[in-house]
């Protein structure tokens, strides 16, 4: 009986270590086939037209990839100055952000999100919205692949095609020309600047019908660009 239990025990354990094997294994293989394969759809699309369709709204989906040389420097530079100034030098977490919000959030102040470009990247392209710690800790494992399989240049390619930008609405093209009625290699510092300013919430604030508070964080997305000048990842804006 014990033999057989033991025999048991030891079919689960191979079974066990075989599945996360090729789950690690095919994991690896899509985020390298993601670094040279456009991202037309990500998870977070397919949950808002199934809250769309739940809803009884027409399914909206507005959304077409260019390459990085195609998007105006000024959204990348904008995208950097607003939400991760240190995207160049980090290797996916900025831990001196991460602290200062732990910090404000042990002191009472309003919470706030310490992620990086790179974490949001991982979240967009594989994740789901959530705040779980499981949710957190496999956006932490991508998060590590894609800065040592991708590089800056291809996250940020990706970041910029798939964020969302308004109300079924994803990625610089779209936004651009939905919004300004131009490609968005065309894009100027001040519509860059715009765009950034919703991107914390792109469904509640429009960058083509700008709130006074947009337009006021309009204007230090602009300061914060001008401090931190030019975003070099090794292609010709």
């Amino acid at each position: 009986m014990k033999n057989k239990q033991k025999s048991t025990l030891r079919r689960i354990g191979i079974w066990l270590r075989n599945f996360f094997l090729a789950l690690f294994l095919f994991t690896i293989l899509m985020v390298v086939a993601l670094r040279f394969i456009p991202v037309y759809y990500t998870p977070l699309m397919c949950i808002r037209m199934y809250e769309q369709m739940k809803e009884g709204k027409k399914v909206k989906l507005e959304h077409a990839w260019v390459p990085i040389e195609e998007i105006a420097h000024s959204l990348a530079l904008a995208v950097v100055a607003s939400e991760d100034n240190r995207f160049l030098t980090h290797g996916g977490f900025d831990f001196e952000q991460i602290e200062k919000a732990r910090n404000e959030a042990d002191a009472g102040k309003r919470v706030r999100g310490a992620s990086t470009i790179s974490q949001q990247t991982a979240k967009n392209v594989f994740l789901w919205p959530g705040k779980t710690y499981v949710r957190k800790g496999i956006e932490a494992c991508f998060t590590l692949l894609i800065e040592w399989i991708w590089g800056k240049e291809r996250i940020m390619e990706v970041y910029l095609n798939s964020i969302e930008t308004g109300n079924g609405i994803y990625g610089a093209e779209a936004v651009a020309l939905a919004n300004f009625g131009k490609h968005a290699s065309e894009l100027s510092r001040a519509e860059a600047a715009l765009i950034a300013a919703t991107l914390p919430n792109p469904r509640r604030f429009n960058s083509a019908r700008p709130s006074p508070y947009i337009l006021r964080r309009q204007l230090q997305i602009m300061s914060l660009m001008n401090k931190v000048g030019v975003v070099d990842m090794g292609y010709k804006p």
